[in-house]
């Protein structure tokens, strides 16, 4: 798994022969800087993006490779071992409203480095279906983490937040909530040249700015109701310049934006899940003691912990879950769920590449 933070690559190896998935093990590959510029550029119109879009596909799939190679080094398992590889590849551009999403992969070229069949394009099936490609995770969540008494929130704060309602009794929903990390990440490297806020600490050393907070929120995004999808293709730094004055405080800004992360989740909750008694958090912004402290705050009502308590690495979950979808895809079962996309019907998800 490599997500809209453009952090690296998420690699784990799951035994799915139980209900309850098994992380066997998992490794991380960072993203050099060059593969992390080029790849900035091409979610956006720049000459010459057709070939650089193939180029960066096969480099991605080498690094796929050396990461898959990496983690079964680590246990010491054979490729023959292996079912499948789940690809979610890096998206580039996601434009459910124009009917198409670009995930860069190459799965072919991934297979025969391997020696493993790969799965890989799993939200196309979904938009052409008519919905949004996205969320995906929410139908892992509700197989896996649903509880029959509890009303449960599962929260994904990558570089977009999205989630995951798990009501008794109700139909699943889930939709993005807007920016997660990838607006902080974007601002502090900008100013300080480091990857993330760690802790927040950044951003708790600011204040957040009331006018530049309500002209943010103002967005229509945020307004629109689910199925919901979004990603760098809105919120980007030219985005947030936008609506900048260019006086204001590096680190109240930062503050800002953790504080727009924070506001657009609970308003999301308070407008479309009632009453929901626990939130579970995975993705790196669980991480953020400042940013859990405004949810915290904000939802005063819920319970708010990481998903490590319920037996899923909150730094995994994503992986695991691309897993599980392979899975699905591999049986020729479906794995959208329509209410969540809009798709108007299930949908087997991925293209299968056989090594």
């Amino acid at each position: 798994m490599s997500g809209t933070s453009l952090d690296g690559i998420d690699c784990a190896l799951v035994d799915l022969s139980q209900v309850t998935p098994r992380l066997i093990t998992s490794y991380y590959q960072p993203y050099q800087q060059p593969l992390k510029d080029a790849l900035l550029v091409l979610h956006s119109s720049s000459e010459n993006e057709l070939h650089q879009a193939q180029l960066i596909g096969q480099q991605l799939a080498h690094d796929y490779a050396t990461a898959t190679h990496a983690l079964l080094d680590k246990v010491g398992i054979e490729s023959q071992k292996i079912r499948a590889i789940g690809c979610h590849g890096q998206t580039i551009r996601h434009r459910p409203e124009h009917h198409y999403t670009i995930q860069l992969n190459n799965p072919a070229l991934l297979a025969e480095l391997t020696g493993i069949d790969v799965i890989a394009d799993f939200r196309s099936r979904d938009i052409a279906a008519g919905g949004q490609g996205a969320p995906l995770v929410p139908a892992f969540h509700d197989r896996i983490l649903r509880h029959a008494k509890t009303h449960r929130i599962i929260l994904n704060i990558g570089g977009i937040s999205n989630l995951t309602d798990l009501s008794p009794g109700q139909a699943t929903i889930g939709f993005d909530c807007g920016p997660g990390n990838l607006l902080m990440d974007a601002w502090i490297a900008r100013h300080h040249g480091v990857a993330y806020d760690r802790n927040g600490d950044w951003a708790a050393s600011g204040k957040i700015l009331p006018k530049l907070l309500d002209t943010l929120l103002a967005e229509s995004f945020f307004a629109a109701p689910p199925p919901k999808s979004s990603g760098r293709d809105l919120f980007n730094m030219a985005w947030l310049e936008a609506h900048l004055q260019g006086t204001e405080s590096p680190a109240d800004v930062q503050a800002t934006l953790l504080g727009l992360t924070g506001q657009s989740i609970a308003d999301a909750i308070s407008k479309y899940c009632t009453a929901p008694e626990e939130i579970w958090l995975c993705g790196g912004g669980a991480h953020n003691a400042t940013l859990v402290a405004y949810l915290k705050t904000a939802l005063p009502a819920c319970y708010i912990a990481p998903t490590d308590r319920l037996g899923i690495d909150a730094d995994w979950m994503e992986a695991i879950a691309f897993a599980w979808l392979a899975r699905q895809t591999c049986h020729r079962e479906p794995s959208n769920l329509p209410i969540v996309t809009g798709a108007a019907h299930p949908c087997i998800l991925g293209a299968i590449y056989p090594a």
